[in-house]
């Protein structure tokens, strides 16, 4: 049957070529996430970024059908964490968790190696919090005027403690220096954790750390709260006034914790991302756990998140300048 034999023969190539567009397709629409997914973090583990990552990522992981791998890489006040994730493959699998640090960077750095509006898609927030003033028990100044005579009569002989250059809990004690007319010394570490630490062993008077990774040394007695920088007091402790409550206005430092993707990340991709975000931060066992250290639930849209990184860029921008605050 040579006829036959010849139309297979002619045949055989357009059955072949249909047979990998087919499979081509089914490539370019295959099903995000695929495989797992890397969420970096820019400070050590124990603070709150970190603790909100891990969360987050735990819920993540349910939720989209994937492993979501948190993985820390501290260090230039979350610059590296940064720079890695800007230049990274824009496909969804290599992903930032930071906080105001990734805009308040922008200002503070004389050449940032990423741009915060240009290099990064907002995903979602996934909380937001505030930093509380605080001060080892053993400190003789038992309120924040107290502090603050204490900071007056002794000008550069009390330090204070940071996540890093960079971090809201650096602007605050800037602010709180420039608004009570202080001088006390910045001592930057690498996450909150070795903050607290130092904290903890007397190496440092005073730091502004989340609720989130110092409520249990509160709580314990190790540390004392004397005020919330933020416009409202925090629900874990009640008791704590705001910094304008107890005499000193002009300190409120919005801290959030929010995913970023590289630019270039298909939308499709982010949308996905940010819908997971949302349900994670609304789901009933994480909004309890985020309530319980102190943080609000958020899950905003992409369109929300970076509407809010371009506002902090500009609002950061001008908080550095009138700090003077400088990354050592």
């Amino acid at each position: 049957m040579p006829g036959i034999r010849s139309l297979l023969w002619l045949i055989a190539p357009l059955l072949a070529f249909n047979d990998a567009s087919v499979r081509a397709q089914g490539a370019s629409t295959e099903v995000y996430p695929a495989k797992p997914v890397r969420l970096l973090v820019g400070f050590t583990p124990g603070g709150g970024v970190d603790i909100n990552a891990r969360l987050l990522a735990s819920k993540l992981s349910e939720l989209l059908g994937q492993q979501v791998v948190v993985e820390n890489r501290p260090g230039a006040g979350t610059n590296i964490a940064n720079e890695y994730v800007a230049r990274s493959a824009p496909d969804g699998y290599t992903l930032l968790f930071n906080s105001p640090a990734v805009a308040i960077n922008m200002s503070l750095y004389r050449n940032p190696p990423y741009d915060a509006l240009r290099d990064f898609a907002g995903v979602s927030v996934f909380s937001e919090s505030t930093n509380l003033l605080v001060v080892p028990a053993s400190l003789a100044a038992r309120s924040l005027q107290e502090l603050v005579a204490l900071a007056r009569e002794r000008p550069g002989a009390l330090n204070y403690s940071s996540a890093g250059a960079g971090s809201t809990q650096h602007l605050a004690a800037e602010l709180f220096k420039l608004r009570t007319g202080t001088s006390i010394v910045h001592v930057p570490y690498k996450g909150s954790a070795p903050s607290i630490a130092a904290l903890l062993a007397g190496d440092v008077q005073l730091s502004f750390i989340n609720p989130v990774a110092v409520g249990q040394h509160v709580k314990a007695g190790r540390l004392r709260a004397l005020a919330v920088a933020g416009a409202r007091r925090t629900a874990l402790m009640p008791e704590v006034a705001t910094m304008k409550e107890a005499g000193v206005e002009g300190v409120e430092v919005p801290l959030w914790f929010g995913m970023l993707a590289p630019a270039a990340t298909p939308r499709e991709t982010v949308r996905a991302l940010a819908s997971g975000v949302a349900k994670a931060a609304s789901s009933p066992d994480t909004r309890k756990r985020l309530l319980e250290q102190g943080a609000e639930p958020v899950g905003n849209t992409p369109e929300e998140f970076d509407r809010l990184l371009r506002e902090d860029v500009a609002r950061w921008a001008e908080v550095v300048k009138i700090s003077g605050a400088r990354a050592e």
